[in-house]
Formats: C-alpha cells, structure tokens, sequence
C-alpha cells in the first residue's frame, strides 16, 4: 500500500538526521505512520525505535518481549530500580518511566557521542530519573551498589554482535551482585543455527541462576533463521503462566521455554568462562533487508 497524503508530508517535512558516532554511523529516520517517532540505525543495522508521544509503545519484536519482563517484574505501576546495559535511544528507560513512574534508573553506554545525538534529537522527559554512563557496560555494572537493582536489562551490540566479555558467567556474577535477592536479569541475544551461542548462554545462566525461562519467535528455537530470543532469570519464581500468555498475543507470537524443555535445549551446551568467551555471531546480510 502507498502513503497517505499525510505520510508523505510527514516525511518531506521531517528529515532524517545522520551522524558519526564512535560506533559508526548512526541515522535517526522518522516514522511516516507516527508523529513524533524514530528508528536509530548504527551503519544500517536497526537498534532502536522511540515515539516521543507514547514512550510506552514499542516497535521492535525484542523490545516488546522485555516490555513484558518490565511490566512483570513488580506490580503495576509500582517504581523499580532498573539498569540498562547498552542505551541505544534509550527505548526501555523511557518505557519504565512512562510505566513505572518514580522508577530510578541508570543506563550504561559506552558510546558517548551516541548519548549525546540521542540526548539532543530525542530528549528525555522531565522528571525521568535516568541516570546516564558512558563507560563500558561491565565497569558500568561494576558501579551498581550490592542488592540495588530490581531489573537489569542487558541489550548490547558492538557492530551488531554482543561482546564477549558480556556472555560469561564472571559478567552474570556482577548481575548477581548487583540485583535484588528477587530481582531479574532479562538479556537481548542473537543467534540464528545451529545456535551454538544461545544454547551456551542458557548453560551459562544456568549455572548462577535457580531460574531461567526464554521468549522467542519459534522459528527461531528451531534453528530455521536467525533473530533475537530474550533470556530471563532470576533466583526468584518467574510469573512463567503471564510470560507465556504474553508471548502469544504478540503480533508476531513467540514461545516461552522453561524447566526440562529448556534444559533439553541446550544440547549438552557448558557454560563459558572469560577465558573462552566468544562475541556472538555476526548476523547475516540479509537480516536488515
């Protein structure tokens, strides 16, 4: 279907906005179906989706699968300590402040030129109550008091790959650290088959959390392509029956697994270590077209 007259006055009048950052070249383009929306790619990988009007609407499938960890993690509307391990547009910490108002926050990224296109184009509200680090994720985490946080949020991509210090069990027991004895580690990863990196990091947060549940598109646990699954744990019960209801009604409708099911999935995976960690895999071209 072709744009509305309005679609189209939206995008000749609104112009996309390009900028080097340290991690590449970042593009703010504008939603022709929301007013006061935009897309963040990093050298034409998506990352981000913001509507200035509606902070609590999320585009992006992953997002609206960690939205759902948002909104479980405490009663509703309660205010939570959260920490974002990567920035982006700061899409989640806008989505716990408009949800969870008085929530204090802290997102740590490490580009700081990013932060600083993001502050301008797209400000935060006032009263948000986000602190905002530019440092590496790890010694940002470092900072985060023993016990302070209720939710921390891991979604950190360096040339569409997460680091390899961040997929090991030393970087889960600064998580561990830093939650709540019933806090939640929810993490954004990426695999496609044979799924070696996702079968290891559920090994991984096996081995330091009691419980461990994963929301992902099906086609995706079936190693059929590539794409993102979400990772929770917690040493707390998760609200598995809500999770799972959730992931259903998306639009594009994920799967939940958890217990045996989750286990098996693994493949006898083990967990990794800093001394063999590896970034995870490189998506393929054909992913962002």
């Amino acid at each position: 279907m072709g744009k509305s007259r309005n679609q189209r006055r939206r995008s000749a009048a609104v112009e996309a906005v390009t900028e080097t950052v340290d991690g590449g070249l970042a593009q703010l383009i504008p939603d022709p179906d929301r007013s006061r929306a935009w897309t963040l790619l990093i050298d034409g990988a998506p990352q981000s989706h913001v509507d200035l009007d509606d902070p609590s609407y999320l585009f992006f499938e992953y997002q609206r699968r960690l939205g759902h960890v948002i909104d479980l993690v405490a009663p509703p509307g309660r205010p939570v300590h959260a920490v974002h391990l990567g920035g982006g547009a700061f899409t989640l910490a806008r989505y716990v402040a408009a949800t969870r108002p008085r929530s204090t926050q802290q997102v740590v990224e490490r580009d700081a030129s990013l932060v600083q296109l993001v502050r301008r184009e797209l400000p935060l509200g006032p009263g948000a109550r986000i602190r905002v680090r530019s440092v590496d994720a790890r010694e940002g985490l470092a900072k985060v008091p023993d016990g302070w946080a209720d939710l921390v949020i891991a979604d950190v991509f360096s040339a569409a790959r997460t680091p390899a210090h961040l997929t090991s069990t030393e970087f889960l027991d600064e998580v561990r650290r830093a939650l709540s004895p019933t806090g939640v580690y929810a993490a954004n990863l990426a695999d496609g088959p044979p799924l070696a990196h996702l079968r290891g990091q559920i090994a991984t947060a096996a081995a330091r959390f009691a419980e461990l549940a994963l929301v992902a598109d099906p086609a995706v646990l079936r190693g059929k392509r590539f794409g993102n699954a979400v990772l929770v744990a917690s040493d707390h019960p998760l609200p598995l029956a809500e999770l799972t209801r959730r992931a259903a009604s998306d639009p594009h409708p994920g799967r939940v697994e958890h217990g045996r099911q989750l286990t098996d999935f693994t493949g006898g995976a083990v967990p990794v270590t800093d001394k063999a960690a590896v970034a995870s895999p490189a998506p393929p071209p054909s992913v962002f077209r």
